[in-house]
C-alpha cells in the first residue's frame, strides 16, 4: 500500500503490563505493522506495568510502533488526554481493551468528533471482574456500559461466556457483540529442540513429573488451590510444580509451601515474558483458576504439545479444550478432583501433534486477519 493509503490503528490500554489483554495487543500490533498497517500505543501510565515488579511487554512491541504514556494515575482522569490525543494522532481505528477505559475512550472519541472507528474489547466476566473483584455496583457497571457501548463502531468479547455474561449483566444487543478468540499459537513446538541442559537448568536435577503453570499472583488465578493439589500428588510421586508470574499474593503463597514443606518442590522464578523454554520442558499444564475470559496460556501449552488439565470456569476453558476434547477439566475450588485429574494426565498417552493442531485454530496469522475484518480495513 502507498504511504497515502496507509491505515492507521491505535491501541489504547491502561499499561503494557504483563496480562492477556497486554499480550493480545502486542501480538496483533506486530502482525498489522509487518501487513503494512501504522500502529500506536496509548497507554494510561506506565507505572501501572511496574505495581508489584510484574514486568511489562513493552520490550516485544515493534521498534516501528510509538508507545505514548499519557502518565495518568487515575482512569478518571484520561478523559481530555485521550480527547486530545484522538484529535492529534487522527487514527483510522481506535480500539480499546479493558472496562472501564473502554467506556471513557468512546466518551472522549465523541467529544473528539467521532474521529475515525472506536471498537471496543473485554477479556473477563464484567460481572466477576468488575462487580466482585472490583467493587464496582452491578447498576453502575450496568448503567455505564449501556449508555456507552452502543455509540462504539464495534463492540467485542475474547469467549462466547464473556459475550453472555456481558449480555446478561448489562442487557446489549447480543447482535452487536463480535466474539474474536485471542491469539496465542506460534508454533513453536512443531520446531523446538530443547535439550535435558537446558530442562536441568530450569527444573533442577531429579525434578520428576514436571508441571507448569503461569499467572498472576492474585485471586482469580487460585494457586492456592493448585499447591494444595500438588501436595496430595508429591504423597505419591517424585514432582515438581513452577509457577511463572507475580503479584501482590507472593508472601501468601511462599508460606503456604513452607507450611506444607514443599520449599524445594514448588518454585515460583518470577515473571517471564517468555515461557517457551517451561512450556516445552514441561509434563503437565494446569489452570486452576476461579474465573476467566480466554486463557490465552492454555492455548500456548497446547502449542508446544503439552497436555492440560483446568477448572472448568464459567467461561473460556471449555472452549478451547472443547468441553474437555483437549485436556482435562474439572470443577473450580476442588483440591480432591484438581489432584485426580493431574494424576490421570499424567499416567495418560497423549497425542502431542492433535494438541498443536488444535492450537494452530489460535495463530497470530489467523486471529489477525479476523480483526483486520472486523475493522473493515480489508
Amino acid at each position: 500500500m502507498n504511504k497515502d493509503s496507509i491505515k492507521k490503528i491505535l491501541i489504547v490500554l491502561p499499561s503494557l503490563g504483563p496480562g492477556g489483554a497486554e499480550r493480545l495487543a502486542v501480538s496483533l500490533a506486530n502482525d498489522w505493522i509487518a501487513k503494512g498497517y501504522q500502529v500506536e500505543f496509548v497507554i494510561i501510565s506506565s507505572s501501572y506495568a511496574l505495581k508489584e515488579k510484574q514486568g511489562k511487554f513493552s520490550d516485544l512491541i515493534g521498534q516501528d510502533i510509538l508507545i505514548h504514556d499519557l502518565n495518568i494515575t487515575k482512569l478518571r482522569d484520561a478523559f481530555m488526554p485521550l480527547c486530545k490525543y484522538f484529535k492529534k494522532s487522527r487514527p483510522d481505528i481506535i480500539w480499546v481493551g479493558l472496562w472501564p477505559l473502554t467506556a471513557i475512550a468512546i466518551s472522549s472519541w465523541i467529544l473528539a468528533g467521532r474521529i475515525g472507528r472506536i471498537y471496543t474489547i473485554d477479556h473477563n466476566q464484567l460481572s466477576i471482574s468488575t462487580v466482585r473483584e472490583l467493587n464496582i455496583p452491578k447498576i453502575v457497571v450496568k448503567t455505564v456500559t449501556r449508555c456507552m457501548y452502543p455509540f462504539a463502531n464495534g463492540n467485542m468479547a475474547v469467549s462466547e461466556g464473556v459475550k453472555r455474561d456481558m449480555v446478561n449483566l448489562t442487557q446489549l444487543n447480543p447482535d452487536k457483540i463480535k466474539v474474536i478468540y485471542n491469539p496465542a499459537a506460534r508454533g513453536i513446538g512443531r520446531s523446538a529442540n530443547i535439550s535435558s541442559t537446558t530442562k536441568n537448568k530450569l527444573w533442577g536435577d531429579n525434578p520428576g513429573k514436571c508441571i507448569l503453570s503461569v499467572g498472576a499472583f492474585k485471586v482469580q488465578k487460585n494457586f492456592k488451590l493448585l499447591i494444595e493439589a500438588f501436595a496430595l500428588l508429591t504423597e505419591e510421586q517424585t514432582s515438581t510444580l513452577i509457577i511463572l508470574g507475580e503479584g501482590p499474593l507472593r508472601s501468601e503463597l511462599e508460606g503456604q509451601i513452607k507450611n506444607l514443606g514443599l520449599v524445594d518442590r514448588i518454585i515460583l522464578p518470577g515473571f517471564t515474558d517468555d515461557p517457551a523454554p517451561w512450556f516445552l520442558t514441561a509434563d503437565l499444564f494446569v489452570l486452576s483458576s476461579k474465573w476467566e475470559g480466554l486463557p490465552t496460556v492454555l492455548i500456548e501449552a497446547l502449542d508446544c504439545g503439552l497436555p492440560v488439565v483446568s477448572t472448568d470456569t464459567p467461561t473460556g476453558p471449555s472452549e478451547i479444550l472443547e468441553d474437555g476434547l483437549w485436556g482435562i477439566l474439572v470443577p473450580p475450588d476442588d483440591p480432591k478432583a484438581l489432584f485426580d485429574a493431574i494424576k490421570e494426565s499424567l499416567s495418560n498417552e497423549h497425542d502431542f501433534h492433535a494438541l498443536m493442531d488444535r492450537a494452530d485454530e489460535f495463530s497470530v496469522k489467523n486471529i489477525s486477519l479476523k480483526y483486520l475484518e472486523y475493522f473493515k480495513l480489508l
